[in-house]
């Protein structure tokens, strides 16, 4: 794991606040954005999946939809995901195919599920794990600032 740095302190609150705007819209608390090495930040995104009725509409898969439309590999490879919370399964996969070569998260997945009510729409598998089978490293930090993005389920 590397350090987290005050830049990825910086686009992971950037992340929060995209969750904030999402659950604002009646939305689940996500938001995402993504960031080019030199700092340049490529495209961020919310979740979705009750304004758009659609069920993949995760911050992390919107985000990969725009930006792999947006950008080419090599971009898309040299850049940093950051989401306000630890990525499902399906957005885990999404990074993963997306290229992206670096993901920091807030909240971590098991202090989210906490902070839900109950579901049967729950696929407990970690970020880390799903990754972990890829032939392409995939580096992953956090949780980092996870007060602050639970904050935005309990506000």
């Amino acid at each position: 794991m590397s350090k987290i740095d005050q830049d990825d302190i910086r686009y992971l609150r950037r992340a929060i606040e995209l969750s904030r705007q999402a659950r604002s819209k009646g939305n689940g608390a996500y938001g995402a954005i993504l960031v080019h090495a030199d700092g340049r930040v490529l495209a961020e995104a919310e979740n979705n999946q009750v304004t758009g009725r659609d069920g993949t509409g995760h911050a992390e898969m919107n985000l990969v939809r725009v930006a792999s439309e947006r950008f080419d590999a090599a971009t898309l490879a040299d850049a940093t995901l950051y989401a306000s919370a630890e990525p499902c399964a399906m957005c885990a996969g999404a990074v993963f195919w997306s290229g992206v070569r670096r993901l920091v998260y807030a909240l971590g997945s098991e202090r989210n599920y906490a902070l839900l009510p109950p579901s049967n729409d729950e696929l407990r598998l970690g970020c880390r794990e799903v990754l972990a089978h890829g032939k392409r490293k995939v580096e992953v930090d956090g949780p980092a600032l996870e007060d602050e993005a639970a904050s935005v389920f309990t506000a």
